[in-house]
């Protein structure tokens, strides 16, 4: 009775482990197959802005790579909400990637009521790219440098304003911890996007703001912006002049100040580990194609690719940090 008992456990051990592998056997061979059409490449903002270009720069080089084309599928609204969220429901097959940044991975969380996604319906492929945040002022304001102004900001709370592209982007946030380390209050007055807020930073009626790289080197080579600091920890080789925040120190509470706006890539959860592997290794060849690099980085971007693990521990990172300072400063895009 024992000896069939026994028998009886391992046939039907061996029947579940045959189930478990001719489960998988679809899912290998479709690894083993893909691409085998175009794959669709979401960008939850409208065409021309940074996320647009970094996906239209890669595209090419990763479809030529894959042997498919990379089609842009421009989808924005709802602060990158709408078309973030339509990837993350996509079938996970392989044939939808998404831009990933600091709203939709991170803040967008914390600062909304309702989110339609769960950043952890996305995989993470690796981290693209990241562009360095300045602190800009209009040339008119009097301001020389970042120590002069944080000198004035707290001699008059209140009294200066500045400009952001929207509630909730990386420049918004950025300076809320520039204010949160400095101890200083200025009024946030948010736009509907970059343009907007840069041309009333020009006009003066706004006196400062920050901006990343793309929208404003141009500005500030031109003269129509002035520079104060840079936000990343070194300095940026497009302004060697220009000191970081981190320079200035633990006096003013900067000391290890760094805030970047970063691009990272995605797929929807459940996509096979072994397309996401794939896609982690072309996605870091074409970056490093060197007229690829070339392009990105003549545009503001600096390009940091790693893995799909890398990028996963850093938005935990980016997460645990910026939901408390959210919470601290009772930030909210409602």
């Amino acid at each position: 009775m024992t000896h069939v008992t026994a028998t009886r456990r391992a046939l039907l051990c061996t029947t579940a482990a045959l189930g478990t592998l001719l489960g998988l056997a679809p899912l290998t061979a479709q690894a083993q197959a893909w691409p085998n059409k175009p794959v669709r490449w979401v960008v939850a903002y409208p065409a021309g802005g940074g996320s647009d270009f970094l996906a239209r720069q890669l595209a090419p080089q990763l479809g030529k790579q894959l042997g498919q084309t990379i089609v842009i599928d421009n989808r924005p609204g709802a602060a990158g909400m709408i078309g973030t969220d339509n990837a993350a429901k996509s079938p996970p097959d392989g044939y939808t990637i998404v831009t990933g940044d600091n709203g939709a991975m991170v803040f967008h969380t914390a600062m909304y009521k309702k989110v339609p996604y769960d950043p952890q319906d996305l995989a993470p492929i690796g981290f693209m790219a990241r562009f360095p945040l300045i602190l800009a002022v209009n040339p008119a304001s009097g301001f020389t440098s970042a120590k002069q102004l944080i000198e004035e900001l707290k001699k008059n709370p209140g009294k200066y304003s500045y400009a952001s592209p929207g509630v909730g982007s990386p420049h918004h946030l950025a300076m809320e911890l520039f204010k949160d380390r400095t101890n200083t209050f200025v009024v946030h007055v948010p736009y509907r996007g970059t343009a907007m807020a840069v041309q009333d930073v020009i006009g003066g009626q706004v006196p400062m703001m920050v901006l990343d790289t793309a929208a404003g080197l141009p500005q500030i080579k031109s003269g129509k912006v002035k520079a104060l600091a840079v936000m990343s920890k070194k300095r940026i080789p497009s302004l060697p002049d220009v000191p970081t925040l981190d320079e200035i120190g633990q006096a003013y509470g900067l000391k290890g100040f760094e805030v970047t706006a970063w691009q990272g890539l995605f797929a929807p959860k459940g996509t096979p580990p072994e397309i996401v592997a794939k896609l982690t290794s072309e996605m870091t060849k074409a970056i490093n194609v060197p007229e690829v690099r070339a392009r990105l980085e003549d545009f503001g971007l600096e390009v940091v690719p790693t893995d799909g693990p890398a990028l996963g521990a850093f938005v935990q990172t980016e997460t645990k940090f910026w939901h408390a300072l959210i919470k601290d400063r009772k930030l909210s895009a409602e």
